[in-house]
């Protein structure tokens, strides 16, 4: 099968990745958000790149320090994914993914056994072939005092991951090549229908994996005066968070950074704040990040992610498909692939996945900073009456969030547009100065007067 053939289906590409999109960016841009908008995108394009801004700056040496790191993700974050294909197309041509093919099969005529192994070892290659860049990086957050944590922590969490790895991913190439052999023709699709329950419990799942990481306290066990704030914000956004679903994460035991979350969905859904977050804001400014965060949780940002999920996942077990018959077609005698039910087609899967990802990742950062924006423009509508300058509260939250982690004041709008998952910290610090939807003529997006 030749790919030109497919290309008119692959102009679904981008309809199909957009959909989820529409789902969430439906809502009306109010005058108060498009005039906030507006000004700090005229703030930062009157700045020189990676400069500071008015609303968001760094001291002379914090900013050499923001340069260099930016400099260096900029380069980074390319390089491993450019090295992710690399790798895969060497080990594919050197016949090493054959080779641990055939170890796996003479190992046992188990067919799990066999699964099992070869994931295995598929996975040690993986993780050998990305460990130099993987090391690189752990040293770079020590080198910036971004991470505290210690090379045998750091160590025995890749072994976890990698276990974690192995487990789920071994259930899930049992099922893909049951599935494959049982529909050689539609195994994409049936995969993809299968794996939206999979998707789900997932997402259930996360906030019971996250504890093998990271150390988890109820938050109305250690901070009870700080839960009574947040219970204001809660009443006021009519919210069905109860304290026990709020949650100290001690992220001080391995990082410096600041950060908190939604995590789960359903009986597990929970609000996370980590604990170096409470350690560096003040309280007016940790109830802020409360009311983003549960911007979240009151906006369905979870239910639409997984909705986008659901949508890339069916456009790229499609195109992964297509991508499996013609690269075994054209290149599967030399690779020692013979059939797409061979164990060694899970790397060719693999590589289309890490192809189209080139493609998606944009789109993919694009979804996510509109949440991020709308979460914003939430918690501070939310903190309205609770903090006496809502503005200042933002503003003042976001300039500890990126000088915490040397965020870039203005960073490269290619590599933003690319990578970002989130607005970058000068964007989201101007719009908080200057977002007042209560000013006169002003209405608030979510939250009426």
């Amino acid at each position: 099968m030749s790919l030109y053939r497919c290309l008119p289906r692959l102009l679904l590409l981008p309809l199909a990745l957009l959909l989820p999109l529409a789902l969430t960016g439906c809502e009306h841009e109010t005058p108060a958000e498009h005039a906030a908008n507006v000004y700090a995108a005229q703030e930062m394009a009157a700045i020189p790149v990676h400069d500071n801004l008015p609303d968001y700056s760094l001291s002379p040496d914090d900013l050499a320090k923001s340069r260099h790191l930016s400099a260096i993700h900029e380069t980074l974050h390319f390089v491993e994914e450019v090295w992710g294909i690399v790798s895969a197309v060497l080990l594919l041509a050197f016949g090493v993914i054959a080779w641990m093919r055939d170890r796996a099969v003479k190992l046992s005529a188990n067919r799990w056994v066999q699964g099992f192994a070869f994931l295995l070892l598929f996975l040690l290659a993986s993780e050998l072939l990305g460990l130099p860049l993987d090391l690189y990086s752990q040293h770079l957050s020590l080198a910036y005092g971004l991470s505290v944590q210690g090379w045998g922590s750091w160590f025995a969490d890749q072994g976890k991951a990698l276990g974690l790895s192995w487990v789920i991913g071994g259930l899930l190439l049992m099922l893909l090549f049951w599935i494959i052999r049982k529909a050689p023709r539609t195994w994409w699709l049936v995969f993809w229908a299968v794996s939206i329950p999979i998707v789900l419990l997932g997402v259930f799942a996360s906030p019971y994996i996250e504890p093998i990481f990271f150390h988890y306290e109820p938050l109305q066990k250690t901070n009870p005066a700080l839960v009574a704030k947040l219970e204001e914000v809660v009443q006021k956004g009519h919210m069905n968070i109860p304290p026990e679903r709020m949650f100290l994460m001690k992220a001080s035991e391995k990082l410096t950074t600041l950060n908190a979350d939604v995590e789960g969905f359903g009986a597990s859904k929970r609000v996370v704040v980590w604990d170096t977050s409470i350690q560096k804001f003040t309280p007016d400014e940790i109830v802020f990040v409360f009311g983003h965060e549960s911007g979240h949780y009151v906006l369905h940002h979870i239910v639409y992610g997984v909705l986008f999920t659901i949508v890339l996942l069916l456009v790229t077990m499609y195109l992964g498909y297509l991508f499996v018959q013609w690269a075994i077609t054209k290149y599967g005698a030399r690779w020692g692939v013979p059939s797409q039910s061979d164990w060694a087609a899970l790397a060719v899967l693999l590589l289309a996945f890490s192809l189209f990802s080139l493609v998606t990742e944009p789109v993919e950062n694009a979804f996510s900073r509109h949440d991020e924006h709308a979460a914003d423009v939430y918690g501070q509508e939310a903190v309205h009456g609770l903090v006496a300058d809502p503005q200042a509260v933002a503003q003042g939250a976001f300039n500890v969030l990126g000088k915490t982690s040397f965020a870039d004041p203005n960073p490269n709008p290619l590599y933003e547009f690319w990578t970002y998952s989130h607005p970058a910290i000068g964007r989201r610090a101007a719009f908080g100065k200057v977002y007042d939807p209560w000013a006169p003529g002003m209405e608030p997006k979510y939250f009426k007067k």
